[in-house]
């Protein structure tokens, strides 16, 4: 077993921090993404808006964050924000990223960065108009597990990457989530599938050519349960399932013609505990053969909200651009497209 160190970034002591407000106050981001956020130093929570002020003063006080508003617009009018971070409903994060960089605000919206590509590419329109960073948020490029397997793939360690094999699963019935709302962007490949699309394309290299996919939907909900779907990377393959009505499981497998990498927790990653990776040589069917390399904690979400204000205050590149989150919603699209019709879609 071998354990990862970590590298600090020692030019951050001589940065200003950014200052950042956060649109809404989901459970998911006073819970989640959030707590790893306000503790800089580079990235300074300053502000939290919500529809209703009493919520706003509640969550923020909660994250000492301070100033609440009761209004999105006023947020965006906050000449002291820089970056907005945009945690809202899946159905509204085109539109308030857009408001958003045209306010002055780079932005860093959740995932999906919209509902469809169409909805997607105005966003390019409105980075150039702007010339603010959007992006996209997949913490998980930010975690050094994700880092170590993609330096593993690009040096040759499992030959040549031929597959990747992705299962991301929970159960959740309850009729009043968000994510069994089908109107607002609710179901399985919003929320989760899209990890299985951006991490393949991020550990392939490049763009994938057609998709197939089957889709389970709930009767009463009209979401896509369970999706499974094959991605044709030229010569090499995706394959994944995803459900809001499984058990919770979530597993990466990356399959080399020398050897595979095994992701333990790919997505989830905890705050609180290690993660651990496995390169395995496949001498061993029963996995023995595997060497395993633990990571230190760390906090993804940290890492990424530290990584944006980096990226604008030195300039240096964004991990999950708006051109990254096109990509990722053409092939999403794709998919839908072929559980719809039938058959393979060309992306």
């Amino acid at each position: 077993m071998s354990t990862a160190g970590s590298k600090s970034d020692d030019t951050s002591n001589a940065l200003a921090p950014v200052r950042w407000g956060v649109l809404g106050a989901s459970n998911f981001a006073l819970k989640v993404s959030l707590p790893g956020m306000v503790r800089g130093p580079l990235t300074q929570v300053v502000a939290l808006a919500s529809r209703d002020v009493g919520k706003a003063r509640a969550a923020a006080q909660s994250l000492g964050i301070a100033k609440a508003y009761g209004s999105y617009e006023e947020l965006l009018a906050d000449p002291d924000i820089e970056v907005i971070y945009n945690p809202l409903p899946n159905h509204m994060h085109a539109e308030w990223t857009a408001r958003a960089a045209r306010a002055g605000k780079h932005v860093l919206c959740e995932k999906p960065i919209a509902l469809n590509a169409r909805e997607a590419e105005t966003l390019i329109a409105v980075q150039r108009e702007t010339g603010k960073l959007i992006s996209e948020a997949f913490m998980i490029r930010n975690h050094p597990q994700w880092r170590q397997a993609k330096a593993w793939i690009e040096s040759g360690r499992i030959g040549d990457l031929v597959g990747v094999q992705t299962t991301f699963s929970y159960f959740n019935r309850d009729a009043t989530n968000i994510r069994n709302r089908k109107e607002v962007g609710g179901g399985a490949l919003y929320d989760i599938g899209c990890y299985a699309v951006n991490t393949s394309r991020y550990l392939f290299g490049r763009e994938p050519l057609r998709a197939v996919a089957l889709i389970e939907r709930d009767p009463d909900f009209g979401t896509d349960r369970l999706t499974s779907g094959l991605v044709d990377f030229g010569g090499a393959h995706l394959t994944f399932t995803c459900s809001t009505q499984a058990v919770r499981y979530q597993r990466v497998n990356a399959f080399g013609t020398k050897g595979r990498i095994e992701i333990e927790i790919p997505f989830n990653a905890p705050a609180t505990a290690p993660c651990r990776i496995f390169l395995d040589d496949g001498s061993a069917l029963n996995g023995s053969s595997a060497e395993v390399t633990t990571f230190p904690i760390v906090d993804q979400y940290h890492l990424q909200s530290e990584a944006f204000s980096r990226a604008i205050r030195t300039g240096s590149a964004i991990e999950n651009g708006i051109e990254v989150a096109v990509g990722n919603m053409r092939v999403i699209d794709a998919l839908f497209r072929s559980a719809e019709h039938g058959g393979w879609e060309r992306i």
